[in-house]
């Protein structure tokens, strides 16, 4: 689809947005949405014709990219047919997708809780996990995100946490693995694990093992900067769970379907949870939907027990129908498989390859179609470009790094001092090396910012 021009509508959509949307995780006097007129494909387009290669996936959730024909035609077909329905009752696409995703789940994780995103998925979650324990803490890692209500900011690592964090919501943050700027003092991968796991079993004992519900994990944290666990660390927090009857959560909202290059994170360490969450790449984001997948175990506990929760739109038809032909189509086009190979025969290497040009490029991490450059000052002392949560002038070399992309005619993941490369699954190759030159250029200005 060829971008059309027209700045007088675009001008008019800006000043609506302005008057009327407030917008999330912003001080609404101090941001300027770009007004968005189309996308197709790995691409979208403003109002004056400027196109960006979008390497966002959106909000790391566009995994089959913007506008596929076929998901589009069944989202109006599902319409057409039966357009909203409760969920009491057995509907042909929520049962549909529900057998979809439960053949792609490791393990047991058979029965599906359909929740409108990511972090109701969470919330619901965390409920059932202390429903079939019968305790109440929760444990979950600093550098995480887990979504934005009450419960799952709350378990959530980052600054996002903050304010709204009253010390009242039953949960403990520990350190989980991060090899590059380790807080166990490792030098190897092995070492990493083993000092991680130790500190997760202390931190255990001395919160009380008999008080601890859950441990959640991000399989492979996204927004907190794309740190792969290293062999065995996964492996060990499910043995621990096991040894003190704690329910392993992971969280593959954005890690799942397909990101990694598996269907799920958790193939890639063969490890099952007792929990997951997954949201986003399930229908590409095109309606919202999100869910938790159960093990037998813990849908033994509500077989003649209530579950207490639910939501109106739980399993809403038209996401469901949005779900199941993204799944067919993901698995029909070998997007899964592409973004496994593309991520390593061209991503990979072609982010190596800039970090070895650019003096500002610290780290290159990340697997499948999900990968992060760390941008710092020196990279003998790794001092991050920017500071943590730098905002304003603090953020200086971040923001030129930004709009030195956009310049370039991609639109970059930017959090912290971090970029990340997070294009749709199906990205073409010719795709991933236009945003990598790009990327180049932009890289060329961060580097003025270092020592």
């Amino acid at each position: 689809m060829t971008p059309q021009s027209s700045p007088q509508a675009g001008a008019a959509v800006k000043a609506a947005d302005r008057a009327h949307v407030f917008h999330s995780w912003s001080a609404q006097e101090l941001i300027d949405p770009l007004a968005v007129a189309g996308a197709e494909g790995s691409y979208f387009w403003d109002y004056d014709g400027k196109r960006y290669l979008d390497l966002t996936s959106g909000l790391v959730y566009a995994n089959i990219g913007y506008q596929h024909p076929k998901v589009v035609a069944a989202i109006q077909e599902q319409a057409a047919h039966l357009t909203t329905f409760a969920p009491a009752f057995a509907v042909e696409a929520r049962s549909e997708a529900a057998r979809l995703i439960a053949e792609r789940t490791p393990g047991d994780l058979d029965k599906i809780f359909f929740t409108n995103g990511g972090a109701d998925a969470v919330e619901h979650a965390v409920r059932m996990a202390r429903l079939h324990t019968g305790r109440a803490k929760v444990l979950s890692a600093y550098r995480s995100y887990h979504g934005g209500t009450q419960q799952a900011v709350n378990l959530t690592g980052d600054p996002r946490r903050w304010a709204s964090d009253s010390a009242t919501a039953g949960v403990v943050h520990f350190w989980a693995p991060y090899l590059y700027r380790s807080r166990f003092y490792a030098e190897t991968e092995e070492q990493e694990t083993a000092r991680a796991l130790e500190h997760l079993e202390t931190t255990i004992a001395f919160e009380g093992p008999g008080t601890i519900a859950a441990i959640i994990l991000e399989t492979v944290p996204g927004t907190a900067g794309i740190m792969v666990p290293p062999p065995g660390y996964l492996a060990g927090v499910r043995r621990l769970c096991d040894q003190y009857g704690i329910v392993f959560v992971l969280d593959e909202v954005m890690a799942g379907f397909g990101r990694t290059g598996e269907w799920f994170a958790a193939d890639l360490f063969d490890v099952t949870p007792d929990l997951m969450t997954f949201a986003k790449g399930v229908n590409s984001g095109y309606v919202p939907l999100g869910g938790v997948a159960i093990s037998g175990a813990i849908a033994e506990t509500f077989a003649r027990r209530p579950y207490p929760g639910g939501l109106t739109y739980s399993g809403h038809p038209l996401a469901c129908a949005a779900a199941v032909a993204t799944i067919n189509v993901m698995a029909e086009e070998g997007i899964v498989e592409n973004a496994k190979n593309l991520g390593a025969s061209v991503v990979e290497p072609g982010l190596r390859e800039l970090a070895e040009r650019h003096g500002c490029v610290g780290e290159v991490r990340g697997v499948g179609m999900f990968w992060a450059l760390e941008l710092v000052k020196n990279r003998e002392t790794r001092e991050p470009l920017v500071p943590y949560n730098a905002a304003g002038e603090a953020n200086a070399a971040m923001a030129a790094f930004g709009a030195a992309a956009k310049k370039a005619g991609v639109w970059p993941f930017v959090n912290m001092n971090r970029t990340h490369f997070v294009p749709p699954l199906n990205v073409s190759e010719s795709e991933i090396k236009e945003g990598l030159a790009a990327l180049d250029t932009a890289l060329s200005v961060a580097d003025e910012y270092t020592d």
